[in-house]
């Protein structure tokens, strides 16, 4: 067991003694700063701006204070490395360009940078390709405080079981693979005029792959696909646009099983099927 610390405090006519040295110095100090700022001021070397930060200051603060999910310290440019690098580039993923995938690895090179550029275009931000306060403010009001894009959820994309367990990932891969399919369905929402998209199917364990009669090696076991239905948008307009939205797994009308249904995945290469569509 630790031993309590002793009591330190000196007694009271020690403290107070201590006490009226100090405030005589204080006393002293404060006369010689008032004369000081009445000179200063008589001369005119004090203005009303000396001790306020400059407001593009002020807003870079206010555009980085702590957000519920994540934030970000520092601008980030070409050449930037880091976790920083890669959490933007999660959210940018969805503006690759046409028919391309960006690659989350924490490195910013040319392909984040048009990237960035494109989600500023997008939503109507000076594009300096430069990921700054004006983009994190952006980005801070697209996401909620568990990091999922404002328009999807979690929920949303697994309505097999609460745990993201039982897949051909770990349940935190699949989760963190469902984040990274909710921002590209992010852009591709804000693509086709910010309306409503609904997701039909998204992880799956294999025991709900079963019950499905999904294919043994279906992505929705390692929890980066969704399905997606008809409603706003035609099955077509949905896999047409996904082309440009970094996904490399397509599949929409005129393929076997999806008449229904336009699915999207992260699969290691390129497949798109959607002959019906004009895709394949």
């Amino acid at each position: 067991m630790r031993t309590p610390p002793r009591d330190s405090t000196p007694p009271f006519s020690s403290r107070a003694r201590r006490f009226g040295v100090r405030a005589r110095r204080s006393l002293g100090g404060l006369a010689l700063s008032l004369a000081l700022l009445a000179a200063a001021v008589l001369t005119g070397t004090v203005t009303a701006t000396a001790s306020a930060p400059p407001e593009s200051a002020r807003a870079t603060v206010a555009a980085r204070a702590a957000d519920g999910c994540y934030s970000w310290q520092r601008d980030l440019s070409e050449g930037a490395k880091g976790e920083d690098v890669t959490q933007l580039q999660i959210r940018v993923a969805g503006y690759p360009a046409p028919g391309e995938v960006l690659t989350m690895d924490g490195d910013f090179g040319p392909a984040t940078k048009a990237a960035v550029t494109r989600f500023q275009q997008a939503y109507g931000l000076p594009a300096s390709g430069t990921a700054n306060s004006a983009t994190y403010e952006k980005l801070y009001a697209l996401q909620d405080d568990d990091c999922s894009p404002a328009h999807f959820d979690f929920d949303e994309l697994n309505d097999c079981n609460s745990d993201w367990s039982g897949g051909a990932v770990s349940a935190a891969q699949a989760k963190s693979n469902a984040l990274r399919t909710m921002w590209k369905l992010e852009a591709l929402r804000h693509a086709l005029g910010d309306k409503p998209i609904t997701v039909t199917s998204g992880f799956r364990s294999k025991a709900c792959n079963d019950q499905v009669g999904g294919a043994p090696s279906s992505r929705h076991l390692y929890g980066d696909a969704a399905d997606l239905a008809s409603g706003p948008h035609t099955l077509c307009s949905l896999a047409q646009e996904a082309r440009n939205r970094g996904f490399n797994g397509i599949l929409g009308p005129g393929y076997p099983g999806h008449g229904d249904h336009t699915h999207v995945d992260h699969r290691g290469s390129r497949f798109w099927s959607a002959p019906n569509c004009g895709i394949g």
